[in-house]
């Protein structure tokens, strides 16, 4: 029997992932639905690229997001032995080029491949690279509204494939849901969107309903963040200001500005991607984006002195109910020097991320970031920080600008999602 390397690729788009369906020209599976395939003797990263390229025209706007666990099968009709590399990637658009070997193009929640005449395993291939609760848990490289969305794709997933398969019900949905709502716990958005759709189909408590609220909340999900951006960028138009880290929401409302300031967020450097995209957008005009000026974190108080800088503008891991901040470390040294100069701070978050109870949960980094070095000495690499409540000036949402009286009334909403739990 032939043995035959190929890769499939997923490419995913606003929680969807993109299926092409084969012409009748191709050599093998012709009519079904397949994702980004083709051979891959010799190096299967660079004929993913190749393949996504040829087929799509989208690799300038993919980004790697998973490469799965290579699995073999075997096709007796056509004496083949398939030995597939999974890949899954984000993808900011979707205005895919077809070439002769796809028939039509369809962005579905992925679910919908378990009710496709697909090419053989491709369920298993997306199964090797979705969501998991691990990812959820333990990546440091997105922001919480970023792993909100893969929490509730996972929830998705889960309920679909028990849905379509049999053998899962409310009871382990729900033990799904609460792995989920333990993986992140400084992440309140991670906890309150996943209590949402778990509180819209708890009426009928059943694999369908779950599916049926999860895409509807993924689908929420960004409406709402884009409309905080959106909120923002009204706020902050033809602003000078200072970001750190790396929030989707706040980088989103940065294109307004006339100028940024990024501190670099140490230690993982995520604002140096920040500084990066922001140059590389061409703005609202269409023509120049907003200066950039990288700079150390150190530097957040020099900064704030002695430059023209109108506003400090953060994302929020978690808002708590009396308006704390919790945030990247580094958000309360630069609050705190802000207020020092009189230049107010913005918080950029979707209300999904209030927290519905006053506790604080601080990750802490990876030591060796900082020092690994062989002397006695001990570390401290905080993930978060908290900032107090008077030194924001204002939390940007969905909603429009909310004041404290306005974050409380929100918290009291978000509490009440988590009681499909009392029945769970």
């Amino acid at each position: 029997m032939d043995e035959t390397h190929v890769v499939t690729c997923f490419l995913r788009n606003r929680g969807e992932v993109l299926l092409l369906r084969r012409s009748e020209e191709v050599g093998s599976y012709a009519g079904q639905w397949g994702g980004v395939a083709g051979h891959a003797e010799g190096d299967p990263d660079a004929a993913a690229r190749e393949e996504i390229e040829e087929e799509t025209g989208l690799l300038d706007a993919c980004t790697l997001a998973r490469a799965g666990v290579t699995f073999e099968f075997e096709d007796a009709d056509l004496g083949t032995r398939w030995v597939v590399h999974p890949y899954l990637f984000d993808c900011e658009r979707r205005d895919a080029e077809i070439n002769w070997e796809t028939a039509e193009t369809e962005w579905v929640h992925a679910p919908e491949i378990l009710r496709r005449d697909t090419v053989p395993k491709l369920w298993a291939s997306y199964s090797r690279v979705g969501p998991t609760v691990q990812q959820v848990a333990e990546d440091s490289d997105h922001g919480s509204a970023y792993l909100s969305v893969r929490a509730l794709e996972l929830l998705r997933d889960r309920a679909g494939s028990f849905r379509e398969r049999g053998g899962g019900d409310w009871p382990e949905l729900t033990r799904m849901a609460e792995a989920l709502l333990d993986a992140r716990p400084s992440m309140a958005v991670v906890g309150n969107r996943v209590n949402r759709a778990m509180a819209d189909a708890s009426d009928d408590a059943s694999a369908e309903a779950v599916e049926q609220a999860a895409r509807e909340n993924v689908e929420r999900a960004f409406r709402v963040d884009e409309q905080a951006a959106e909120n923002a960028a009204a706020e902050i138009r033809g602003d000078r200001v200072l970001t750190l880290s790396r929030s989707g929401t706040a980088l989103d409302a940065l294109p307004a500005t006339r100028a940024v300031f990024v501190a670099e967020s140490r230690p993982a450097r995520e604002g140096v991607g920040v500084a990066e995209e922001l140059a590389a957008d061409p703005g609202e005009s269409g023509e120049d984006g907003p200066d950039v000026t990288l700079h150390t974190d150190a530097a957040i108080a020099d900064v704030l002195a002695s430059e023209d800088v109108d506003a400090v503008v953060v994302g929020a891991d978690a808002v708590l109910p009396d308006g704390r901040v919790v945030n990247k470390t580094g958000t309360r040294g630069a609050a705190l020097a802000a207020s020092r100069e009189g230049v107010p701070v913005y918080a950029v978050a979707a209300s999904d991320k209030i927290r519905t109870d006053d506790a604080v949960s601080l990750e802490e980094g990876d030591s060796e970031a900082i020092y690994d070095g062989e002397a006695d000495v001990e570390v401290l690499n905080p993930t978060f920080d908290v900032t107090p409540a008077e030194s924001v000036s204002s939390v940007i949402t969905e909603r429009g600008v909310l004041d404290d009286d306005g974050i409380s009334e929100v918290a009291v909403e978000l509490r009440a999602l988590s009681t499909w739990r009392d029945g769970a």
